[in-house]
C-alpha cells in the first residue's frame, strides 16, 4: 500500500486521513517541530487535540533537526504524495516533494505562495492589482513608511502566520505605534517570535474566500464564501460569520477571474489555493493566499451537504484523478445547500467552565455541528475576541432554505448580545431565597390564569394543598409519563449549586412534558436562576423551538411560552 504524507495535520486538513484511507492508501502524518516558547507549546497542544478528532488510526513521523535528516526519514516511506495539512506544512511539503520528484508547485515560487509581502510583490510584477505595503523591522521604519505614503488607516501583520492571528487594523498613527509595539513583543500563530512585520494600506470593502484546486496549472473553483464582520463596543472589527456564496452578485464574477490570474501569477500548478480577497469601489484585490486546505475545522460531511464535495477530497483528485478533475471542471458552479459558520464574539476576557448552548443548539433546524463543549475539563480562559483565533467557538449551519439559515444566525446573534452565559457559562447565578409562603403567594395568580389552558402540571419546590393540579418535584419529573396542556414551573431551592448547563437540561426536560399547542408558565423567581436571567430563559425557549407569547396585561414578571404546532 502506497503512503501519502500529510505535513501538519490540523483543522480542515484532518479530513485528509479518511479520504486517503478511502482511496486505498496509507496516511502518514509528519509532525513539525515547535519553538520553545509558551506560544510554541500551546501550538503543540493544539496539534495533539486535533489528533483526538480523527476517527482513524494513522502513523506519525517527526521532523528532524535538519532538512536533510527529515528528507532521509521521509524517503524510508517512499511516499506517493506529500501534502500540507495546514499553512505551516506548506514550505516543508513543497521542499520534500521537489527533492523526491513528486507532484508539487515550483520550488522557486515558494516565497511567493507563503510570505504575505512576496505574494503582493509577485502579482504586482504580473500587472495585477496589489496592496501597497512594506516589511519593517522597527517602529521607525513603520512610521517612515506610514508618513511617506501619507496613509491614514493601515493593517499590520506578521509576514508569516495563519488565520487572522496578530493582524491589527490601525485607524491612525497612535494605533499604529501601539500595534507595532505589541507585535514585536508577541509571537505568531505557531509560537515563533516576530521580528518582521508587514504594514499595508487598509482596503475597505467586502471580504471573500475563494477556494480552488489546480491540475497542471488549470484551476477549478470548489467553494466561495463571504465574511460578515461587525464592530464591537470597543471599536474592534471582528468576524461574525462566514457564509457560502451560492449565486454570484455584482462584481463577484470579476473577482473569480482575478483569482485565476493570481493563481497563474504565483505559478500554482497543483493542489489547493485558499485565497482571501476584498472587493471595493476599484474592484477585487488579493489579501493573501494559502496553498493548503481552508481552515475553520470544517467537517467533510458539512461541505458535502453544501456542494457535493469536500475540499481535501477535491485536492486529492487534483493529484491522483486528473480525468475526474477535468470532468468536474466542465460542471457549472452549483451548490445544493446554504452554509454558514457563526463565530462567537467573546465580549471580554473571561474564565468559563461550560457552554449550555452546546447541548441545545442542535434543536435549530439548520444546525449541523458545533465546536462548543457542554463541559470543559477545567475552567478555561477565553480572551476577548480580536480575530478568528480568539472567537469563543463556532456553530456550523447548513440548510436548503437561505431564510432558515438567516433565522438561526439572527437568533444566535441575539443570544450572543443578550444571554452570553448560554454560550460560555462563566459565573453561577445567585439565587435569593424567600420564605415558602412568599413563593406561593406569587404563584397563586398563575393558576387562575393558566386554568383556561386545560389540564396542567405544577413542577415545584413548594407544594400547595388546596389547588386541583398534579404536582411534582423536579427530581421526580421522570415518573410523570403523560403530556399536559400547560405547565407552571416554580423552581428555586432545587437549582442552588447547579451550573447553567445542568439547569438548561432540566428545563428542556420539563418543557418536553407539554403537548403541541400547550403552554409553559415561568415566573421571575424561576427564570432568574439562569445567569442571563429573563433573556437567557427566552433564548432557551427559542432554541428549543418554542414560542414566546405576548404577556397578558394582568401578569407581570412572567414568561409564557407555547409549543409550536
Amino acid at each position: 500500500m502506497r503512503n501519502i504524507i500529510i505535513v501538519e495535520c490540523i483543522s480542515t486538513g484532518i479530513n485528509f486521513v479518511e479520504d486517503i484511507i478511502n482511496r486505498g492508501y496509507n496516511p502518514i502524518v509528519l509532525e513539525l517541530n515547535v519553538s520553545d516558547t509558551d506560544g510554541g507549546k500551546e501550538h503543540a497542544k493544539l496539534v495533539y487535540e486535533e489528533y483526538e478528532r480523527i476517527d482513524y488510526e494513522f502513523d506519525i513521523i517527526y521532523e528532524k533537526d535538519t532538512f536533510e535528516d527529515t528528507l532521509e526519514e521521509v524517503k524510508k516511506y517512499n511516499p506517493l504524495l506529500i501534502l500540507p495539512g495546514n499553512e505551516r506544512g506548506v514550505i516543508l511539503a513543497n521542499r520534500l516533494s521537489h527533492e523526491l520528484g513528486l507532484l508539487c508547485n515550483p520550488i522557486e515560487n515558494l516565497d511567493a505562495i507563503t510570505l504575505k509581502h512576496e505574494m503582493q510583490n509577485r502579482i504586482a510584477e504580473k500587472g495585477l492589482r496589489s496592496i501597497k505595503g512594506k516589511v519593517v523591522s522597527s517602529l521607525d521604519e513603520a512610521l517612515d513608511f506610514y508618513d511617506g505614503e501619507d496613509l491614514s488607516e493601515v493593517v499590520v501583520k506578521p509576514i508569516y502566520s495563519a488565520g487572522s492571528a496578530s493582524v491589527r487594523i490601525c485607524m491612525n498613527r497612535d494605533e499604529l505605534i501601539k500595534s507595532i509595539g505589541e507585535l514585536f513583543n508577541n509571537v505568531n500563530y505557531y509560537g515563533d517570535e516576530i521580528d518582521e512585520i508587514l504594514i499595508q494600506e487598509r482596503i475597505n470593502g467586502e471580504e471573500y474566500i475563494i477556494n480552488t484546486v489546480s491540475h497542471k496549472g488549470v484551476h477549478r473553483v470548489t467553494l466561495i464564501w463571504k465574511y460578515h464582520k461587525v464592530k464591537t463596543s470597543k471599536g474592534a472589527i471582528v468576524y461574525d460569520s462566514c457564509n457560502t456564496v451560492n449565486e454570484l452578485n455584482l462584481g463577484e464574477a470579476e473577482m473569480v477571474e482575478y483569482a485565476y490570474d493570481v493563481a497563474d501569477a504565483l505559478g500554482i500548478q497543483y493542489g489547493p489555493v485558499h485565497g482571501e480577497y476584498m472587493i471595493d469601489e476599484k474592484g477585487p484585490v488579493l489579501i493573501e493566499v494559502n496553498c493548503r486546505p481552508c481552515g475553520g475545522n470544517m467537517p467533510a460531511e458539512f461541505l458535502d451537504r453544501i456542494s457535493g464535495q469536500h475540499e481535501t477530497d477535491s485536492i486529492l483528485d487534483s493529484y491522483l484523478r486528473p480525468a475526474h478533475f477535468h470532468e468536474n471542471l466542465k460542471k457549472n458552479y452549483e451548490l445544493y445547500s446554504y452554509g454558514s459558520l457563526k463565530f462567537f464574539i467573546v465580549p471580554k476576557d473571561m474564565m468559563a467552565h461550560s457552554s449550555p448552548l452546546a447541548d441545545i443548539s442542535n434543536r435549530m433546524k439548520s444546525y449541523f455541528d458545533s465546536s462548543l463543549s457542554d463541559n470543559f475539563f477545567k475552567e478555561t480562559f477565553f480572551k476577548q475576541t480580536e480575530d478568528l483565533n480568539t472567537s469563543g467557538g463556532t456553530i456550523f449551519l447548513v440548510h436548503e432554505d437561505k431564510a432558515q439559515i438567516e433565522k438561526n444566525l439572527n437568533f444566535l446573534r441575539a443570544v450572543e448580545r443578550n444571554a452570553f452565559s448560554l454560550i460560555l457559562s462563566y459565573e453561577s447565578s445567585e439565587i435569593t431565597l424567600e420564605d415558602d409562603e412568599v413563593y406561593l403567594k406569587k404563584i397563586m395568580p398563575l393558576f387562575k390564569h393558566a386554568e383556561k389552558y386545560g389540564i396542567g402540571l405544577f413542577v415545584t419546590d413548594q407544594f400547595i394543598d388546596d389547588v386541583q393540579i398534579l404536582q411534582v418535584s423536579p427530581d421526580r419529573l421522570d415518573d410523570i409519563k403523560g403530556r399536559f396542556e400547560f405547565i407552571i414551573i416554580n423552581m428555586n431551592k432545587s437549582l442552588i449549586g447547579k451550573g447553567d448547563v445542568e439547569k438548561a437540561l432540566i428545563f428542556r426536560n420539563i418543557f418536553s412534558k407539554v403537548i403541541t399547542g400547550g403552554y409553559i408558565v415561568i415566573p421571575k423567581s424561576t427564570y432568574l436562576s439562569l445567569s442571563s436571567g429573563r433573556k437567557g430563559m427566552e433564548a432557551l425557549i427559542k432554541v428549543l423551538d418554542y414560542k414566546i407569547e405576548v404577556p397578558p396585561y394582568t401578569l407581570k414578571d412572567v414568561i409564557i411560552a407555547s409549543k409550536i404546532i
